[in-house]
């Protein structure tokens, strides 16, 4: 487990070097302004699609195929891709037609020509949504197999192909290349990852893992949904500030997402098919252990992380990010909304695997409801504390949230663990 770990968190840092390397592109090519937000903003909702299908389906998925034979596990497989690429696929063609409407809700403070671009740039990125969505449930088969090495490589290579892409096109066709770029990406993230699909089996859509996907993930789907539009919720209001916030916004999450992605894949995702094994078999002491000992490793991560960021992390911004168009300003807010946000680092990567280790319980309601009680009341305090602190003050609601979510959802899962262990004894 060590050694897969290392060579997941390697695996991970390239494709998080790789995925930041993106943005970083765009801002230093055309700086900070209205055609970096409304790029950000048209990606708003493809990034909520794929918070929800990552921390729901996957999450779903994994413990119901990790168990299967391997003739039901193809066919489940295939019937999983399918539906969920299907269903997205038909949202995305809704959506394409009413972007004329539903996209400017989402940006009030920009002006007419920022509101237009950022409906141009939706209606390319309703295909990333899609993308999002199917790699999810591939992501799902890998791991289920315990095929992890693939699932983590394969984005390298797509990664390389459509920041060299974005290289080439950018300068020539600004930022409708980057939008295409986005889609480009997650297109062959999908076309390396469908072998594992095996040959075409035809899907039964009544059996087991169909039913039983569709009662775990129907309680909670929208709850995720609706706790995971904190995205919308930062475009709809850093759109009303003055040109240029948003990006810087998007960036510093864009980076912690990077880190809490390299934290998650090599320490968190390899432990989600034991935690399922353990539960079926009842081994609630070996399970605690697991949980425990991986939520040691991210915090501790997580922390180290974070001290490195605060003390070198001005340093570090203007040595990468701080040249072309991004001001000496641009990188002074960006670390201090790095700062702000430190809890959306920590609190976000712990959160992964007390989640983890409810959805191997089978349990994706608890997690799911302490979730949506939480964000309810954190929305109200989030806008006053924007109101009244601008950027920084809607980064700190972000940490305090996410941090204190997690440390609910951990007391709660230890009362749950020692009231099972002590069922079964």
């Amino acid at each position: 487990m060590i050694k897969l770990s290392l060579i997941l968190a390697g695996l991970a840092i390239c494709n998080a070097v790789l995925v930041v390397l993106m943005p970083w592109y765009v801002v230093t090519h055309l700086g900070v302004g209205i055609q970096t937000d409304a790029f950000f903003a048209s990606g708003a909702l493809p990034q909520l699609i794929f918070l929800v299908a990552s921390s729901s389906l996957t999450q779903v998925l994994v413990p119901l195929l990790a168990t299967e034979d391997e003739e039901t596990f193809q066919r489940d497989a295939w019937g999983f891709f399918l539906s969920v690429t299907g269903l997205f696929a038909l949202l995305a063609a809704v959506l394409f037609v009413l972007a004329g409407y539903w996209v400017p809700l989402l940006v009030p403070g920009f002006s007419d020509e920022a509101k237009q671009l950022t409906v141009s740039l939706s209606r390319i990125q309703l295909l990333v949504m899609i993308g999002n969505a199917s790699v999810a449930v591939l992501w799902s088969v890998y791991y289920a197999r315990q095929k992890f090495i693939w699932a983590e490589l394969s984005p390298v290579f797509a990664n390389i192909l459509s920041l060299l892409y974005l290289f080439w096109t950018l300068p020539q066709y600004g930022i409708v290349a980057a939008a295409w770029a986005t889609v480009l990406n997650l297109g062959l993230k999908v076309a390396f990852l469908m072998p594992m699909l095996g040959r075409w089996q035809w899907p039964q859509w009544d059996s087991y893992a169909m039913r039983e996907a569709w009662r775990r993930v129907s309680p909670f789907i929208l709850g995720q949904t609706y706790s995971k539009s904190d995205p919308l919720i930062d475009r709809f209001l850093t759109s009303m500030t003055i040109a240029g916030n948003l990006s810087l916004l998007y960036i510093g999450q864009q980076i912690y997402s990077a880190i809490n992605l390299i934290i998650i894949k090599a320490v968190s995702a390899p432990t989600a098919p034991r935690l399922a094994l353990e539960a079926k078999s009842g081994d609630w002491p070996h399970f605690r252990r697991i949980y425990r000992l991986r939520l040691l490793w991210m915090l501790g991560l997580g922390v180290a992380a974070g001290i490195i960021l605060m003390v070198f992390g001005e340093s570090l911004l203007h040595l990468t990010i701080g040249h072309g168009g991004i001001t000496a300003e641009n990188v002074r807010m960006l670390w201090w909304i790095m700062l702000a946000l430190i809890g959306l680092l920590i609190g976000g990567t712990a959160g992964q695997v007390t989640a983890g280790a409810f959805y191997a319980m089978g349990d994706t309601k608890t997690p799911t409801r302490l979730f949506v009680w939480t964000f309810t009341i954190y929305i109200p305090i989030k806008m006053l504390a924007f109101l009244h602190y601008g950027l920084l003050g809607l980064a700190i609601a972000t940490s305090v949230h996410l941090t204190l979510n997690f440390l609910l959802q951990l007391l709660i899962l230890e009362k749950v663990a020692v009231r099972t262990e002590i069922g079964v004894a």
